[in-house]
């Protein structure tokens, strides 16, 4: 699994590839404390190339909503595909956090 990212729009968009699993939910979790202990406020997740999440993976992206919220930023998903629109949609997280088709128009939702 692999995170990098880019700003775009005063967000900072995580670009996740491969499998968010109990595999690469450390090396997510490691990318994301950094963004968010540099000061990144908005963030979005852009899932696009994601081939994979875990509940495990799920929890991590509960964690980073709850850490942006509370230093009063935000959070949103883009570019959910295949299987992981699917979890999302099953597990309810479509409904808790802002998923949009592409990482333009989730930094434009922040």
């Amino acid at each position: 699994m692999e995170v990098t990212t880019r700003e775009l729009g005063g967000c900072t968009v995580a670009r996740v590839t491969g499998r968010l699993d109990a595999a690469g939910g450390p090396v997510f979790d490691k990318a994301i404390e950094e963004l968010v202990a540099g000061g990144a406020k908005k963030v979005v997740l852009d899932f696009s190339a994601l081939d994979y999440i875990s509940s495990g993976g799920l929890r991590g992206v509960l964690s980073v909503m709850r850490r942006l919220k509370a230093s009063g930023g935000g959070l949103a998903v883009a570019g959910l595909g295949g299987v992981v629109r699917e979890v999302f949609s099953i597990s309810g997280f479509d409904t808790l956090v802002p998923v949009k088709p592409t990482a333009d128009e989730a930094a434009a939702s922040l």
